[in-house]
């Protein structure tokens, strides 16, 4: 006769996998979204001029803070026993800051390069099109179409 034994772990164990990964694939497209650029609301993302002037902006942030962070780098390497037990902590805080601002600040740069490459090919096709609108003769003469003519009538 055989003895069935509940271990009462099996079903928990079963569960918590299926929790995790119940987890797991609400959280993974929750992130998808997450864009590296991401431009506040209050800008239209077709206002190429507006979005050249908030990444330029986001570039001098960066740079500002960078040159904040090189400077605390510099002065923990001339005088290392300042800063005590946690100047290592500060050392490879600050190299990690300028590695992240200097990445910030040449994408915001190339996004702003970009943008301002679309708005000027925006504003030139609408110039191109006025020009194109300007060029139209909308003289009556011109209106009429010669395959049909009064004599037909």
């Amino acid at each position: 006769m055989a003895i069935f034994i509940y271990d009462w772990r099996v079903p928990i164990k079963n569960t918590l996998k299926l929790s995790i990964l119940l987890l797991i694939f609400i959280m993974l497209p929750a992130c998808a979204h997450l864009n590296p650029a991401a431009v506040p609301a209050e800008i239209a993302t077709n206002d190429h001029d507006a979005l050249v002037v908030y990444f330029e902006n986001l570039a001098k942030e960066a740079k500002v803070k960078l040159h904040e962070n090189k400077r605390l780098l510099r002065k923990y390497e001339e005088s290392p026993y300042l800063f005590g037990r946690q100047g290592q902590d500060v050392k490879s805080h600050a190299a990690a800051n300028i590695r992240e601002y200097e990445r910030t600040l040449r994408e915001s740069q190339n996004y702003a390069d970009f943008h301002r490459k679309m708005a000027i090919e925006l504003k030139g096709n609408s110039l191109n099109k006025a020009k194109l609108n300007q060029d139209r003769d909308l003289s009556s003469k011109h209106l009429e179409s010669p395959a049909i003519s009064n004599e037909h009538l």
